[in-house]
């Protein structure tokens, strides 16, 4: 019988060589500091982006996409119709599509932006522990911008909640990254500590997820650990040539592009919690 590890191996290299093979279009409606690296960590991957977030282009370019994700970042009232707009346009055509609520807690229109967005049903919720916690608690509370004060495992049980309310996925961003469908839990521990040194490596990851759940729709479960672990991966890869966080993450590009069979199966580490 296959063990846990050669099976999640097996399954993050289908998502990835799937994502390479059907260059999936992913749009994203994202903030000003992370499109450029989104958009390299999709393309390194395979993928097609497109930063599309004007309101009049939506009816038109949403329905053909394959999924959307949707970064709340450098969040503006201009932005956030097109960010609604959007997400009803991706549910209504059938494309799954991904939340990233960026420093949700961090003031009262941000949360209440996020909390409206999640009414709109993402497939998936990805978000480090603060933001998960306040958005499973519907509060505001003592924030360091976009950086958790809590450790990814704290959030367990309201990631859950939250999974379990709003027929999703929800993924905790951390030292071991927690994925939940509100039953099951998985932790995907691939990284380095020093993607925290470099922005948007959080929100890249992110879009990363979107293409693997917009080539398997039917598994976003398991699409989203394989995304998280892959990026991981590629990181992992990275650091050994990068010399800190500026050369990591030209490396981290290069290493995602790429990987192949033998190093997904033989360093992907997601195991049940």
């Amino acid at each position: 019988m296959e063990d846990e590890s050669t099976k999640w191996g097996s399954t993050a290299w289908t998502h990835l060589s799937s994502t390479r093979q059907q260059s999936p279009l992913i749009q994203c409606i994202t903030n000003f500091v992370s499109m450029d690296l989104m958009a390299n960590t999709l393309l390194s991957a395979g993928a097609s982006p497109a930063m599309l977030h004007s309101l009049q282009e939506i009816p038109d370019f949403t329905p053909n996409i394959h999924a959307l994700c949707i970064n709340v970042g450098t969040l503006t009232s201009d932005w956030l119709p097109a960010m609604k707009m959007a997400a009803d346009f991706a549910f209504k055509a059938g494309k799954p599509w991904v939340l990233d609520p960026v420093a949700a807690g961090a003031s009262s229109f941000r949360l209440e932006a996020c909390l409206e967005l999640v009414k709109l049903k993402p497939c998936v919720i990805r978000g480090n522990g603060s933001e998960i916690l306040a958005l499973f608690m519907a509060s505001v509370g003592s924030s360091k911008g976009v950086d958790s004060t809590h450790d990814s495992t704290d959030a367990i049980d309201a990631a859950k909640a939250l999974a379990e309310a709003n027929g999703c996925i929800v993924a905790v961003s951390g030292a071991t990254d927690i994925v939940t469908d509100g039953k099951r839990v998985v932790g995907a521990r691939n990284g380095v500590a020093m993607l925290q040194k470099i922005t948007a490596t959080g929100c890249s990851v992110t879009a990363l997820i979107a293409a693997f759940v917009a080539v398997d729709p039917v598994h976003a479960f398991e699409a989203t650990a394989t995304a998280l672990s892959v990026f991981g991966v590629a990181a992992e890869m990275a650091m050994d040539f990068a010399k800190g966080p500026a050369s990591l993450r030209m490396h981290l590009i290069d290493s995602l592009h790429g990987l192949d069979q033998s190093t997904v199966l033989s360093r992907v580490n997601i195991t049940s919690l």
